[in-house]
């Protein structure tokens, strides 16, 4: 008999946060699920001695390449059997009523298809780590509640996207759409992948009481040469390639001007450099990114106005990294 839900963790040098990460798996109140674990090519030892056994289910597959976060996932998806893929960071750790939370959310909403849930920094549980993705009409992503006190902890609500540390899919509707760009590697592939669901139809609920702490750029660095340069190329990436052609012409200037106010704000500042790199190699590839995506797109399901509405039109929410939940109207 098939599990409920498929565990998907992606390492790459995780060291102790990766038993963590288990062990959370290993205290849920909800038993009935597998975890996949995908390993990139690990050198510190955190696979070596790895204890899995208090686990229901578990399938270690290591590659031997570093195939980044999207691949990764995507690798992990196709090997499981489980209805839903919860992918889960390794350095996250899940509370014990994590995966349960889930599955009544699944009861509850059988129309939604992507669920968010709400993220606590590991090392200070009362400050947010995330609760959702917010998407801007500018082209630009921001983690909701990011580094807010939780006190500030939205209520059950509508979100863009949900953050890839902790996101919940059918597994059907992420394969439908082909999961994850693997041309991401890591950063933004979240993003992108809830806009192209959203396109379609789908969208994204936020849950507050299902919580996961993270760590945080505990493997690849919060700001490092590799997230900046990713994170700004994969940004425009992500905009060019779903953003609807009239309004991708309505916000092109904003977005433009946004993207030039960012090079300059971080000129002088660590890894300045990296967002310009990382802003030119988007638009380097950015027009036949764009054309590969309408070629390969079966058509958009939601009205303009309704992509209108999904996203955010006021820029300065994103800069405060204010909750990106939204009132949630039955579909």
């Amino acid at each position: 008999m098939s599990p409920f839900f498929s565990v998907l963790i992606i390492n790459y040098n995780g060291g102790d946060y990766l038993q963590n990460a288990i062990n959370s798996l290993a205290r849920q109140s909800f038993s009935d699920f597998e975890t996949i674990i995908i390993d990139n090519d690990s050198r510190d030892g955190s696979m070596e001695g790895l204890d899995v056994s208090a686990l229901p289910a578990c399938t270690i597959e290591c590659l031997g390449r570093n195939s980044g976060f999207a691949e990764g996932n995507n690798i992990a998806a196709k090997m499981a059997k489980g209805e839903w893929l919860v992918l889960l960071n390794a350095d996250a750790a899940a509370e014990p009523n994590w995966l349960e939370t889930l599955r009544a959310a699944i009861t509850d909403y059988p129309d939604c298809r992507m669920f968010a849930s709400t993220q606590l920094f590991m090392d200070d549980p009362t400050i947010m780590d995330g609760a959702g993705d917010g998407y801007t009409a500018w082209g630009f992503a921001w983690r909701g509640g990011y580094h807010h006190p939780v006190t500030k902890h939205p209520d059950l609500g509508e979100t863009f996207a949900p953050c890839g540390a902790s996101a919940v899919y059918e597994r059907e509707t992420f394969l439908k759409h082909g999961g994850f760009d693997e041309r991401y590697f890591c950063f933004m592939e979240d993003v992108d992948l809830a806009f192209r669901m959203r396109l379609d139809g789908e969208y994204c609920l936020f849950l507050p009481e299902a919580v996961v702490e993270h760590k945080g750029g505990g493997l690849s660095g919060e700001k490092s040469e590799f997230s900046v340069f990713h994170g700004a190329r994969n940004r425009v990436w992500t905009y060019l390639g779903n953003m609807p052609a009239p309004l991708l012409w309505l916000t092109l200037p904003g977005h433009l001007f946004l993207t030039a106010y960012l090079i300059i704000w971080y000129w002088n500042r660590p890894y300045g450099k990296h967002v310009l790199n990382g802003t030119k190699a988007g638009w380097a590839d950015g027009l036949a990114f764009r054309r590969e995506r309408k070629a390969t797109r079966k058509g958009r399901k939601v009205s303009l106005i309704d992509v209108a509405k999904m996203v955010h039109w006021n820029p300065f929410p994103m800069s405060r990294h204010d909750i990106a939940v939204r009132n949630y109207t039955p579909k």
